[in-house]
């Protein structure tokens, strides 16, 4: 083994190990992880939209909107492990995390890890690509088969009524998701390399989707 093979296995070793324990908004914890919401104010975040609204209640971020848009980061991310809790409404819903995405002028593409209130298909915690290529690879919607296994790995770790928790972990071009502890996507895609960090309200007017503590760990090379 090279010193570099066992740089980077070391790496990936410590990576895998950190522990992502209960953090207040106003701390940093020992791991590294830094909050990207401060449980007060929405400091870091911007609404690229001419519409939709975020606010601040209970230390949770709250969107409300009668379509859909995306609350997104100020500050670019390239390798890191992001964790959030995400509260959906009753009813008809649906939302995500975006990563490594662009944003635009009322636009916002690119990774979206899917947070699916529909308690059929059961897709939370696939791999969307926002206004691009979509279902491309986890699942691959149509293929009866990937969607199948795509289930059979994930399509009991969400809890639709519930705060969940999910983390995605970025380094280089692999992407993992995991919800509530299970890993529900784990590819290789180079597409993107870096962008910002963004949550998703879906459009359904007089619905709240709550958000909490977000936080992430930069991986530095």
């Amino acid at each position: 083994m090279t010193i570099f093979t066992r740089r980077c296995f070391l790496s990936l070793v410590l990576i895998g190990s950190a522990n992502f324990s209960p953090l207040n908004a106003d701390e940093k914890a020992s791991d590294g992880s830094t909050p990207l919401f401060d449980g007060k104010t929405l400091t870091g975040w911007t609404n690229p939209y001419t519409w939709g609204k975020a606010e601040v209640v209970n230390g949770e971020i709250h969107l409300t909107a009668d379509q859909k848009f995306f609350l997104v980061t100020e500050k670019n991310y390239a390798d890191f492990i992001f964790e959030a809790d995400v509260l959906l409404p009753a009813g008809k819903a649906n939302s995500g995390f975006m990563f490594r995405a662009h944003s635009e002028p009322n636009k916002v593409y690119g990774y979206q890890a899917e947070v699916d209130g529909d308690e059929t298909r059961k897709w939370s915690g696939g791999l969307y690509d926002e206004g691009r290529r979509m279902w491309f690879i986890s699942p691959i919607k149509g293929d009866a088969a990937s969607e199948a296994a795509f289930r059979a790995r994930a399509g009991e770790a969400f809890k639709r009524n519930d705060w969940n928790t999910y983390r995605i972990t970025c380094i280089g071009k692999k992407i993992k998701i995991e919800v509530n502890g299970v890993t529900t996507s784990e590819v290789e895609d180079a597409t993107d390399a870096t962008g910002v960090i963004a949550i998703q309200h879906h459009g359904e007017k007089g619905q709240t989707y709550k958000f909490r503590n977000l936080r992430i760990k930069e991986i530095k090379p």
